[in-house]
């Protein structure tokens, strides 16, 4: 094999247009955040919501290290807790956060694209506690194999309608027009990703271990709340976040919802929803403007 290299004037071209991800604000400043738009989730009895909604903007936003502080937060309650302090750490209650946080990421791939998830997760992984790691499922449920794609496809067609009917059929055929593959990796993608997996689907005050068989399951809402929060975060794509809006709202047809469920795809909740999105996005930006002002000065 070629001993490939990259030349000087490579590499500096490569420096140019912010390649880097953007940093996490102060850590008072998103322990601020955090504390806020948790408090009102948690008036809201709407935390497993807030948790996937903070998620997804934190990683649409590519500020990883600021994914990697979320977890941290919600397994210790503040972020200003001294380092290697552990007080009232819950093994059972942490794998839980920590494999909803992982699949709200996951999920977050349909809207936003791979490169942002592998650095979210890469940060949520360095995150993690060794024995939260040592909890988490390894082995995954979704491989395609003869023996499942067809009931992966029929799960992607039945969400597929379920979000955008009464326009499904008009929708599938016009994204087929453009490329004979895009719908079908689409629908897959719904199937596969989006859709609940088989069984029963976790919320936040739930507890996990290796040998759950629903770890981190989200549900149908939740699953919106995950695309809501990264095109919110993403920007200029209306048009699909509208989609995904009116598919959180839909939500409330299905059937055996949860308390927060309900709430979430009641016109209420799904604006409480938006406004919390935004209030962690403006409030993370600030931080980090904050933040980079002070460095300014401090250069100066």
């Amino acid at each position: 094999m070629a001993n490939v290299r990259l030349t000087p004037a490579i590499k500096h071209l490569l420096t140019l247009r912010g390649p880097n991800a953007l940093p996490s604000p102060p850590l008072s400043q998103l322990n601020r955040v955090f504390t806020d738009t948790f408090h009102d989730a948690k008036a809201k009895k709407a935390e497993t919501e807030w948790l996937v909604a903070t998620t997804c903007s934190l990683l649409a936003a590519n500020r990883p290290s600021a994914v990697g502080h979320l977890y941290r937060f919600v397994t210790r309650s503040t972020l200003e807790q001294k380092e290697g302090r552990k007080d009232a750490f819950d093994l059972a209650s942490a794998v839980n956060k920590a494999a909803l946080m992982r699949e709200s990421a996951l999920k977050s791939a349909i809207f936003i694209g791979v490169p942002r998830v592998i650095l979210s997760l890469a940060a949520l992984h360095e995150a993690l506690d060794e024995e939260v790691k040592s909890a988490l499922r390894t082995q995954s449920r979704r491989f395609a194999t003869s023996d499942n794609v067809k009931s992966i496809v029929t799960r992607g067609k039945g969400l597929w309608n379920a979000i955008y009917q009464p326009h499904a059929d008009k929708l599938h055929d016009k994204l087929g027009s453009y490329h004979p593959d895009f719908i079908s990796f689409i629908i897959q993608c719904y199937g596969s990703v989006l859709m609940p997996l088989p069984g029963g689907t976790k919320l936040y005050s739930d507890t996990s271990s290796l040998e759950d068989p629903d770890q981190g399951n989200l549900s149908r809402a939740l699953g919106s709340v995950a695309g809501i929060a990264s095109l919110r975060a993403e920007g200029g794509v209306g048009p699909q976040l509208i989609s995904h809006t009116f598919g959180l709202l839909k939500a409330r047809e299905v059937e055996h919802q949860s308390d927060e469920d309900k709430f979430l795809s009641s016109d209420e909740g799904t604006e409480w929803i938006i406004r919390t999105i935004d209030e962690v996005l403006d409030g993370v930006s600030a931080g980090a403007l904050e933040q980079d002002q002070q460095q300014a000065k401090v250069k100066l």
